[in-house]
């Protein structure tokens, strides 16, 4: 696909759980490696299901990252030889991320995040919403229901193998343990009414 080659951009890969947002970050950004680019990347600090200091896919790649708890911390580790900056599990950051990729963007960085779009509940995530509005570069990436085998665009989130509730907690970090990718008619959301 055509790229700006002389300025900063912003490239989002969103979908649901599933559905290879991350091992695409990480094809990314190996490829950017591969070209001599400087590249560095980041994730969450919460996120520390396969590994604390590297991005992993759920098929296993990986690329190592800098674990942040704070979207400002990435200034701390960008300098003047930076090129290509990759952001994992976006929608854990606070809004805040928005302002710095649009930041590094406009002083020439490639950035590129990837994340959900969507939380459990089918609503739209944290700070990718406003992300997506400013981005140059959007991939939706489908997932495949894991209860009828259409292509999925939801997270399910599961308790014990049950649906979660509405009101339950909109962060908890997990994988097959807690979630299922699902198809809009097989994405199940409990409310206290039903």
């Amino acid at each position: 696909m055509y790229r700006p080659i002389h300025h900063g951009y912003i490239e989002v890969v969103i979908g649901p759980m599933y559905s290879g947002k991350s091992e695409e970050l990480i094809r990314i950004l190996k490829r950017s490696k591969i070209a001599k680019q400087n590249v560095v990347a980041f994730k969450p600090a919460i996120d520390n299901r396969y590994s604390n200091e590297d991005v992993v896919s759920h098929s296993g790649a990986s690329i190592n990252a800098i674990p942040i708890k704070s979207a400002k911390e990435i200034y701390e580790h960008i300098d003047s030889d930076t090129q290509v900056v990759g952001i994992d599990e976006i929608q854990f950051f606070e809004d805040e991320v928005v302002d710095i990729a649009i930041d590094l963007a406009d002083k020439g960085i490639r950035v590129i995040a990837a994340g959900l779009d969507m939380d459990f509940k089918g609503e739209p995530f944290g700070p990718t919403p406003r992300l997506l509005a400013v981005a140059e570069f959007v991939q939706k990436l489908q997932a495949v229901c894991m209860v009828c085998g259409n292509p999925a665009h939801r997270t399910q989130r599961l308790i014990n193998g049950q649906p979660a509730k509405y009101d339950d907690p909109i962060i908890l970090v997990g994988a097959t343990e807690s979630y299922e990718a699902r198809c809009r008619k097989c994405h199940v959301i409990i409310k206290e009414n039903d």
